[in-house]
């Protein structure tokens, strides 16, 4: 592809005519989660501004956890705007804590990650103020934080990851308009494209595609799955019919796809 072919094949916003309204949507679910009963918000786990998370408890101690990582291309998008992913895996007894991070260009990637490794040693290590079953913590990620959940399944903490729609390889990413925020460099795309990190040991990987999403969302996907089968490692794909980039987050409801394969990964 050329430049141009290229930044319009990564371009979730402008294929969905409709996204504004959707994160409008997720905006105000969101508002009413944080609103909620267990509902815990902005708790620290560095010193950066967004370097928070917010923690949806299920009422029970002892519950597993999913960690939810939010989307945007790693430089748009809140924690905020995310919390309405808690409804389903709550509604099962399950804890949710959305974590925040630094965007680019202030933080380049591999901050980034590093900062996702941080605020995932903090739940682990924290035992007096986050109560739940530190066998059953699960990652998961929406687009660019796919990405994040993918390299998170090698933190020893984490014993699966749900990877929705999400980045595998970051070449396309240095080589097209999403770059000019990132400024990635080649070490970066070698060391933290997934799918070029498959001798690393990991977590089992669900990962998961709107079978209407971009082609190249798709093939992300597709090409990951592929090579990690041919190493051996626990990746599996899925992909969900008549669903967009942005439709497929309503999965996370009490019987939705997302919901379901936490539960799987989680073993209840």
């Amino acid at each position: 592809m050329d430049r141009t072919a290229l930044d319009a094949a990564y371009n979730n916003s402008a294929a969905v005519v409709d996204s504004p309204q959707w994160l409008d949507r997720w905006r105000d679910r969101s508002d009413t989660r944080r609103a909620g009963a267990g509902a815990r918000l902005d708790i620290a786990y560095a010193d950066r501004e967004r370097t928070s998370l917010d923690y949806f408890g299920a009422g029970e101690a002892g519950a597993p956890l999913l960690v939810f990582l939010h989307g945007g291309y790693w430089q748009r998008n809140s924690k905020e705007m995310f919390s309405f992913v808690a409804d389903g895996p709550n509604a099962h007894g399950i804890d949710v804590a959305v974590v925040g991070y630094t965007l680019a260009p202030v933080a380049r990637l591999s901050d980034i990650v590093a900062e996702v490794d941080l605020a995932l040693d903090v739940l682990a290590a924290d035992t007096e103020r986050f109560s739940f079953d530190r066998r059953k913590l699960v990652v998961s990620g929406w687009s660019a934080g796919g990405h994040l959940a993918s390299v998170a399944s090698a933190h020893a903490a984490v014993r699966g990851a749900v990877c929705i729609s999400g980045i595998f390889d970051l070449e396309p990413i240095a080589l097209c308009y999403l770059d000019e925020a990132l400024r990635l460099d080649r070490q970066e795309v070698e060391i933290l494209s997934p799918i070029r990190r498959t001798r690393l040991g990991m977590a089992p990987q669900s990962l998961l595609v709107g079978g209407d999403e971009l082609p190249e969302l798709q093939r992300q996907s597709l090409d990951y799955a592929n090579v990690a089968a041919r190493a051996g490692l626990p990746v599996a794909l899925r992909i969900l019919p008549r669903h967009h980039h942005f439709s497929i987050l309503n999965e996370w409801s009490v019987d939705g796809a997302l919901t379901a394969e936490l539960l799987t990964l989680i073993g209840t």
